[in-house]
């Protein structure tokens, strides 16, 4: 993907203000803390267009970021953080589920988990639920860079029996400092959105990644 241009359009709290531009959609999800902001910028190849902060649970929306004029990414609140209410959690909640249920320009949802970690019950319960409803669903292990190489086979095998994933689905290993994943990850979006293959671009200069707890 040749990322021609990207922008943040809104944050979302309900369907009336999501765009109706009809482009496909691919949402991001996982816990407040696992690097979604990083994750987009780095896909994006842009600093700080997706703003990480020292503060989670801070996303309590989904933020809409148009690529290129034919592609949504949407980054949808974190769960996990225990100082948010319970009233705000089971809010969120309904509105996350109601988006990824019933939201027809989505595309893919990619899962992104701390590959240092075995998965928590709240990742297995997502990626439980995602699987249970049948939505096209691709696992991102964040954070590989925190680890030496030669431990990335034991974390990538603890990932995927702690969330029982089949063989045959993707697990892409990503850093959003070193770039590790961006490509693989690129392509398996283009294919899900139906959209032309093209060469990923190559970054003019790394983007200086802060850790996403937002």
């Amino acid at each position: 993907m040749i990322i021609k241009s990207s922008e943040f359009v809104i944050s979302a709290v309900g369907p009336k203000q999501y765009p109706d531009e009809g482009l496909p959609e691919v949402a991001l999800a996982g816990r407040s803390n696992v690097g979604k902001s990083s994750l987009i910028n780095r896909m994006l190849l842009r600093k700080n267009l997706a703003r990480t902060s020292s503060q989670p649970g801070k996303t309590q929306q989904l933020n809409y970021y148009r690529i290129n004029e034919e592609l949504f990414f949407v980054d949808v609140p974190g769960y996990g953080y225990a100082r948010v209410s319970k009233t705000e959690r089971e809010a969120w909640g309904r509105m996350i589920e109601a988006y990824l249920r019933k939201r027809e320009t989505l595309r893919l949802v990619i899962l992104l988990v701390d590959l240092r970690h075995p998965p928590s019950a709240l990742d297995r319960s997502m990626y439980d639920w995602l699987s249970h409803y049948g939505i096209p669903l691709c696992v991102v292990a964040t954070k590989a860079d925190k680890l030496g190489r030669s431990q990335l086979p034991k974390h990538a095998k603890q990932v995927r029996e702690t969330l029982g994933m089949p063989r045959s689905q993707p697990l892409i290993l990503f850093s959003s400092e070193t770039g590790q994943g961006r490509d693989e990850l690129w392509s398996l979006i283009e294919q899900s959105a139906d959209l032309a293959a093209k060469s990923p671009s190559e970054p003019q200069n790394d983007p200086q990644e802060t850790e996403d707890n937002g």
